[in-house]
């Protein structure tokens, strides 16, 4: 019973929040991100290599504390918490 509770709240979550769909050029951004992370010995997740190609590839801006984002040339970064 409680599985199908949180169950269909998550379902409600996320009926409610539009997702896009990852772009075939986000592809590409993953590869020119690692790669020139890796060219400067520099390590990133791979769920945040992802996040960061994907807003890179979309044009937009990424809204994040995490000041990884901000050495990723062509992405803008925004922290709303300062």
């Amino acid at each position: 019973m409680r599985r199908q509770d949180l169950e269909a709240k998550a379902a409600a979550l996320f009926a409610a929040i539009p997702c896009e769909p990852i772009s075939e050029a986000a592809g590409d951004h993953y590869a020119q991100v690692k790669l020139a992370r890796q060219r400067k010995g520099l390590a990133l997740d791979e769920n945040d290599l992802w996040i960061a190609a994907c807003a890179r590839g979309a044009g937009a801006t990424l809204v994040s504390r995490d000041r990884d984002f901000g050495q990723i040339d062509g992405l803008r970064v925004e922290d709303w918490t300062r």
